[in-house]
């Protein structure tokens, strides 16, 4: 492991490229509650968003124009503006010898750079050469579960069928799906701007663009970044991914086959105790996940875990978790941590 490949053991001087979005702004106060070690934080946008005042830590920050002395003796750089944005800018940002976790998919399916969810493959995060991706919402969801259990016999075959927010389209299609719903009440045409059709008491298959597969773009992500994150080449996974008119938090419905039967109650042991899951259980009430459970929370929630019916090598399982947070920006921030506690060791 090279010394690069970790941070500096002092507090850092810390860039956000993408600082004025949702997942921007869910980075900015999640850096405040794990009390991230900053010295200098830079907010940076384009040039459309530039000038905007934020408060962190009691000061005022302003967001600027991002220009090639924006990353100069920067540590850290945390980028969430969309993957052209992260290519036109990483060889700057290694130039500056600072370490990019990237939440575009720009990088992703890179041979050379590793896709992480600390939970689940944190040494990952170590054999980097400057760059490190964070994985697709759905995809560190889906990985969270999947990973205890395959520990208990090696997964085959995954169906997936996500429910997914508004929120993965960003903070203008949060505000249009309020926006739409008060129109709708109001029986008022429906005119999205943002989406394609209205998710006011709505919902649509991903409007991602289409695959020559007849599969979509989000869909093959989930599909690509399982296998790599899992390290398994072979695995068959058939994902349907469906948006939502939730405001931010996503769903899945998943369809788990094993090489061998699996015994229901040491699944369910594994996922009480794995990191960042939570079980929710209550039959008797009819009681399971729900995206209120999981607002605003580090940890995704799991149950209605029980046996396929069809199929004695199989299980099946609905999960929720918070798109902005596990889904995006925690996650970036825990495979900084990874780097800074092995700088420690």
């Amino acid at each position: 492991m090279a010394k690069s490949s970790l941070l500096p053991n002092r507090s850092l001087k810390v860039a956000i490229l993408g600082s004025s979005g949702a997942v921007g702004s869910e980075l900015l106060k999640i850096l405040q509650e794990r009390n991230f070690p900053i010295s200098e934080l830079i907010l940076l946008s384009s040039s459309r968003s530039a000038g905007k005042k934020i408060i962190w830590k009691n000061q005022e920050l302003i967001t600027q124009e991002v220009t090639e002395k924006s990353f100069l003796n920067v540590d850290l750089v945390f980028a969430s503006a969309g993957g052209s944005v992260s290519k036109k800018w990483l060889s700057t940002i290694k130039n500056e010898n600072a370490i990019l976790i990237d939440n575009s998919s720009a990088f992703r399916l890179d041979k050379d750079v590793p896709l992480v969810v600390p939970e689940v493959n944190p040494n990952a995060a170590l054999n980097h050469n400057g760059v490190i991706a964070n994985p697709n919402c759905t995809t560190i969801l889906l990985t969270l579960v999947l990973a205890p259990l395959n520990h208990i016999s090696k997964i085959k075959r995954i169906i997936v069928s996500t429910y997914q927010s508004a929120s993965g389209a960003g903070q203008l299609a949060m505000e249009e799906l309020k926006s739409l719903s008060k129109r709708y009440l109001e029986g008022n045409p429906q005119k999205p701007q943002i989406l394609p059709y209205s998710l006011a008491f709505n919902l649509f298959l991903h409007n991602s663009p289409m695959q020559a597969n007849n599969y979509c773009e989000e869909e093959m992500k989930m599909i690509n970044e399982t296998r790599k994150i899992l390290n398994n080449t072979e695995l068959k996974l058939s994902a349907t991914c469906v948006r939502v008119p939730i405001l931010r938090a996503h769903s899945e419905s998943v369809n788990i086959e094993f090489s061998q039967s699996v015994d229901l109650s040491e699944a369910i042991s594994k996922l009480r105790v794995a990191k960042g899951v939570d079980v929710i259980e209550d039959y008797k009430n009819n009681r399971f996940p729900m995206p209120e459970d999981v607002k605003e929370k580090d940890n995704i929630a799991v149950g209605r875990i029980r046996a396929d019916l069809s199929n004695p090598n199989a299980l099946e399982l609905w999960l929720c978790g918070d798109q902005i947070r596990k889904g995006a920006a925690l996650n970036a921030i825990q495979i900084a941590e990874i780097l800074l506690q092995n700088n420690h060791e």
